[in-house]
């Protein structure tokens, strides 16, 4: 890992873990529920709410699709196992399949949204049943990158590990005890046989977070980066899917009419007296 994405993962872990209870406990709540993909970046979040909370108040939810893995369901398993978090397995299939039916000329990127929303949908209906929390699982570097989907897998109540960049997940999971076979293989969403993200996105993680820390935490030019050796074509295809993401990392604009407007004059935090 490059040296500057290097952390001090006692100190990391611990913020995370109190970030958790704090912002959890602001709303009311004292469960959580999330999705198990069998991932990686699920399984840390997993791993972080189980020592916030205690694996009694955990609920994760698998939600596979006909053509998913058997590997990502072991993996998920795995995770739940080790932790002794609750556990639920719903197929996806009988739901989103009428859809795709209806519409046959859907790409693997419309059914993959559609899949992804899908279990969003679960996951808050469950967050009602039980009063539970949504907690997210997209890291940074997807978030930057714009490779969620807006109101599926980007939507959550909180987020623990949002900024932290993917090669920086790695190194917390490590710390932290995740098995290592979620650690090892290859990431995916995990939408069709041999899919993984970074055969989609073009490039490596290690690489994307190398340019990325560069542009959003050191604030360094394009041609600085290039300077250093980054192959340009790379840098000018992270910048692009920074640029075109931007809607995905906010709330719904709204329209300005009146003095005080929600999202811009008005935020709760700043200006409510209680």
């Amino acid at each position: 890992m490059d040296c500057k994405l290097d952390l001090d993962l006692n100190l990391v872990e611990n913020i995370l873990v109190n970030f958790l209870k704090e912002e959890a406990e602001k709303v009311g709540f004292s469960k959580v529920v999330l999705g198990l993909s069998g991932g990686i970046d699920s399984a840390i979040v997993a791993y972080l709410a189980a020592k916030a909370f205690g694996p009694e108040n955990v609920l994760g939810i698998l939600m596979p699709y006909k053509l998913s893995s058997k590997e990502s369901i072991e993996h998920a398993k795995l995770v739940v196992d080790n932790l002794g978090i609750n556990s639920k397995l719903i197929e996806i299939t009988p739901m989103v399949e009428p859809y795709f039916e209806m519409n046959p000329d859907m790409d693997g990127l419309r059914k993959g949204n559609r899949m992804a929303r899908e279990r969003m949908c679960i996951l808050f209906d469950y967050s009602a049943k039980e009063k539970a929390l949504v907690l997210g699982t997209s890291n940074k570097t997807e978030m930057l990158l714009g490779y969620s989907t807006q109101f599926g897998d980007a939507a959550s109540a909180i987020n623990a590990i949002g900024d932290l960049y993917k090669t920086q997940i790695w190194e917390l999971s490590k710390h932290m005890g995740v098995p290592a076979p979620l650690i090892e293989k290859k990431p995916s969403a995990d939408l069709w046989e041999g899919q993984t993200d970074e055969s989609e996105l073009g490039f490596s993680y290690k690489l994307a977070d190398e340019i990325l820390y560069r542009l959003v935490d050191e604030r360094e030019k394009k041609e600085d980066i290039i300077a250093e050796g980054y192959p340009e074509e790379i840098v000018n295809k992270v910048i692009s899917k920074i640029k075109m993401s931007q809607y995905k990392r906010k709330l719904p604009l709204i329209a300005k009419i009146s003095t005080r407007t929600i999202g811009r004059e008005f935020r709760y935090p700043r200006d409510w007296g209680v």
